[in-house]
């Protein structure tokens, strides 16, 4: 079966998109998840609705526009959780319902009706253009990039964020860049699995991860390869049965999150 769909050119650019996805959330998941900031990047993916609404608005390509959005988005609620903490929570709720309402409204005010809209909302990994796809590999690259180049910085803050700064670690800058790669790796979630699964596929693979890698490096690899897995078999799920892919993949990522409950925990995490 998974011969023959791999046949197709929809399947082979779904499974490419699909693993380059793992990549980024593996990286990217698991530095949200240790830093926990969860909430956060629930924040960023909903509020970069707005941006899907301003692309269709403008009648420009929604990935550049969402991701200009969604980092902007991200940026300001870095900004936030810096400067007001004492408010951060309830700040981001406003901002996560802003961006929401502002890309139905400007939806709203687009002429006519836009059938690509609801595979934003749940996900259309099986209609993933070439364009998008080579978009995606950039935006892949572009986060991996920067995710290496401050490596050590984001790891000494992951673990100890008062260490960190005692040590002169820009933590301030390193914040804002991983809400920022964070907003990335958003924006490529949702083209796979849609906004409204967005952060399952981002914080699932990570958190089970973790409890069986000894470092954040060996979480990162874990959960990608997690990541990959729960694509992969939600594409062959989603392709013999006929069912949704977004929430196939995310349905085998939920079973794979309960089944690692049930297993002892192995991993502690230590910072190498």
């Amino acid at each position: 079966m998974i011969l023959e769909a791999l046949s197709f050119d929809f399947f082979r650019n779904a499974l490419m998109a699909g693993l380059l996805v793992s990549v980024i959330c593996g990286v990217i998941g698991s530095l949200v998840v240790v830093n926990r900031i969860v909430f956060l990047a629930g924040g960023v993916a909903h509020a970069s609705y707005g941006g899907v609404g301003l692309a269709f608005h403008l009648g420009l390509p929604v990935l550049p526009v969402t991701a200009a959005f969604s980092t902007l988005a991200a940026l300001g609620m870095a900004w936030v959780t810096l400067s007001r903490r004492e408010r951060a929570d309830t700040i981001i709720g406003v901002l996560w319902a802003a961006g929401m309402a502002l890309g139905i409204i400007l939806l709203d005010l687009t002429p006519g009706y836009n059938a690509d809209l609801m595979s934003y909302l749940f996900g259309s990994i099986l209609a993933v253009p070439d364009a998008d796809l080579k978009l995606m590999a950039w935006l892949c690259a572009l986060v991996l990039a920067l995710a290496a180049l401050f490596s050590r910085g984001l790891l000494v803050m992951s673990f100890d964020m008062e260490f960190a700064r005692a040590r002169g670690v820009p933590v301030r800058f390193l914040h804002f860049l991983l809400m920022g790669l964070t907003a990335l790796c958003v924006v490529m979630v949702i083209r796979v699995v849609g906004l409204i699964l967005v952060m399952a596929l981002l914080t699932i693979p990570p958190f089970i991860a973790e409890r069986r890698a000894r470092s954040l490096p060996g979480m990162m690899f874990l959960a990608g390869c997690l990541s990959a897995l729960f694509c992969v078999l939600g594409l062959y799920l989603s392709f013999s049965l006929d069912l949704t892919c977004g929430a196939s993949i995310i349905a085998v990522a939920c079973a794979g999150f309960a089944v690692s409950t049930l297993l002892p925990r192995r991993g502690a995490l230590e910072e190498t």
